[in-house]
C-alpha cells in the first residue's frame, strides 16, 4: 500500500468511501449487505488501508451504523474514520451539537479522527457564514479543541469562489480540504484551479469521486483502446486512479466500492505508485475533450449572450450548470447551485426571446436548453 504523510500520521493513499455501499438485491434503497461490507474492510485493512469515510446520510444514516461494526472488529489504532456535518441540508444548520452526538453513537466511536464540513456549495454558504444563528463552526471546533474531533477539513462541491469564501473565513483552523476530481473534472469543474487555492492555504488534497460516480470505469471501446496500447497491463478504472497520484498536493483519494471485486481492484492500483507521464495525461485530457464534446453544450463564456437578456440571466453560468447536469446524468450539483438563484435567475426564467441565441457565436440554442434543463430539474 501506498502511504502518504498528514502531520505524523501515515495515511494509506487510498480510503474507503462508504457512499455506495453493496445492498441485498442491488438496490440503491435497500438494507446494506452487512456480511459483504465486512469482507470488503476485512479485506481493506489486510492490505494496509486506514481511512474509512462516512456520512450522515449516506444509505439514510446506515452507512455509519454498519461501517462502524465493521470496524469495531478491528484494533482502534488500525484505522482512521471521518465523518462529516451534514450541510448538504438546510435543516439540519442549528443541530450541529445532537447531529454530531448521534454520529458518534452510530458509528459507536468515542471520537471522530477526520471530521468536514460537509459539501460547502452555493446552497449553503450563507448558512455556513452565519455564526451569530447557527455556531456550525464554533461547535466543531470546540469539539476539536477537546479531542473529540482529531482533525477538522471541509469538502466542497462548490464553485472556486465559494471555497475561497469559506477559505477566507476559516482556513486558520482547518487541515485538509476535500475536492471534486478526476481528469474529467481537471477542466470542466475547475478542479486544477482549486488544488491551487487549497494550496495557497497550505492545505492538503482529499480527492472524492476520482471515477466521477462509475463514469470513468467503463469508456468507449476506441478511448480504451488508447490506453491500453499506452499501457496494456492496466485495467480503464486504474487510469483515473493513476492520474489522482501523478497530482502534487494529493494526499488521499476515497473511492467508493460497490462490491469485493471492486474494493480489490481498487487497491491493486494502490500496491505501488505509477504516475502517468507527460504523453499519458494527455491522452487522458483527449478523452475528456471527447467526452465533454459528446455531451456539452459549446459555451465559451464570452458573454454576449448575457448582455442581451432581458430577464438579466448569468447565461453562460447556466449553460455550465446544465452541462454539468448532462455530464453525470442528473446528479445534485446542478440543483443546489440552481437552488441557491433567485427564482428570477433561474432557467424557468428564459423567455425564450432568443435574443442571446442571435448573438451566440457557437450558435448554441439556448432557449432549447434552459427549457430542457427545466425539465431535467423537476
Amino acid at each position: 500500500m501506498i502511504y502518504n504523510d498528514f502531520g505524523d500520521i501515515k495515511l494509506s493513499a487510498l480510503g474507503l468511501g462508504t457512499m455506495r455501499l453493496p445492498t441485498v438485491g442491488g438496490e440503491w434503497d435497500a438494507p446494506i449487505d452487512e456480511a459483504e461490507v465486512g469482507k470488503m474492510v476485512d479485506y481493506a485493512i489486510a492490505q494496509g488501508v486506514n481511512y474509512f469515510d462516512t456520512a450522515w446520510g449516506y444509505h439514510s444514516g446506515q452507512s455509519e451504523v454498519v461501517i462502524g461494526r465493521a470496524l469495531a472488529k478491528h484494533p482502534r489504532d488500525t484505522w482512521y474514520l471521518a465523518n462529516k456535518f451534514p450541510g448538504y441540508d438546510l435543516a439540519n444548520f442549528g443541530k450541529a451539537e445532537p447531529i454530531f452526538e448521534e454520529q458518534l453513537k452510530r458509528c459507536g466511536v468515542e471520537y471522530f479522527d477526520f471530521y468536514l464540513f460537509h459539501n460547502v456549495c452555493e446552497m449553503n454558504i450563507e448558512s455556513y457564514m452565519d455564526e451569530e444563528t447557527y455556531g456550525t463552526y464554533e461547535y466543531l471546533v470546540k469539539q476539536h479543541e477537546a479531542g473529540r474531533i482529531k482533525h477538522l477539513g471541509f469538502s466542497a462541491h462548490g464553485s472556486y469562489d465559494v471555497m475561497k469564501r469559506f477559505l477566507d473565513a476559516y482556513g486558520e483552523k482547518l487541515e485538509f480540504g476535500q475536492i471534486q476530481l478526476n481528469y474529467l473534472d481537471w477542466t470542466f469543474q475547475k478542479a486544477k484551479d482549486k488544488i491551487e487555492l487549497l494550496d495557497e492555504y497550505h492545505l492538503p488534497v482529499w480527492v472524492m469521486e476520482p471515477m466521477r460516480g462509475g463514469q470513468l470505469a467503463a469508456l468507449p471501446d476506441e478511448d480504451a483502446a488508447i490506453l491500453k496500447a499506452l499501457r496494456p497491463d492496466e485495467t480503464v478504472p486504474a487510469w483515473a486512479l493513476r492520474f489522482q497520484q501523478s497530482l502534487p498536493g494529493v494526499t488521499l483519494s476515497l473511492s467508493g466500492a460497490s462490491s469485493y471485486e471492486q474494493i480489490r481492484e481498487n487497491i491493486t492500483s494502490y500496491k505501488e505508485r505509477k504516475p502517468l507521464n507527460k504523453a499519458e495525461m494527455d491522452a487522458l485530457q483527449g478523452i475528456a475533450d471527447r467526452i465533454m464534446k459528446r455531451t456539452a453544450l459549446p459555451c465559451t463564456a464570452c458573454r454576449y449572450c448575457a448582455d442581451h437578456c432581458p430577464q438579466g440571466l448569468d447565461i453562460p453560468m447556466l449553460i455550465g450548470l446544465y452541462n454539468e447536469h448532462c455530464s453525470t446524468v442528473s446528479g445534485f450539483i446542478a440543483p443546489m447551485a440552481v437552488a441557491a438563484l433567485p427564482e428570477g435567475k433561474r432557467p424557468g426564467a428564459c423567455a425564450a426571446c432568443k435574443s442571446c441565441e442571435a448573438v451566440c457565436p457557437q450558435q448554441i440554442r439556448i432557449s432549447e436548453a434552459m427549457a430542457d434543463f427545466v425539465t431535467k430539474l423537476n
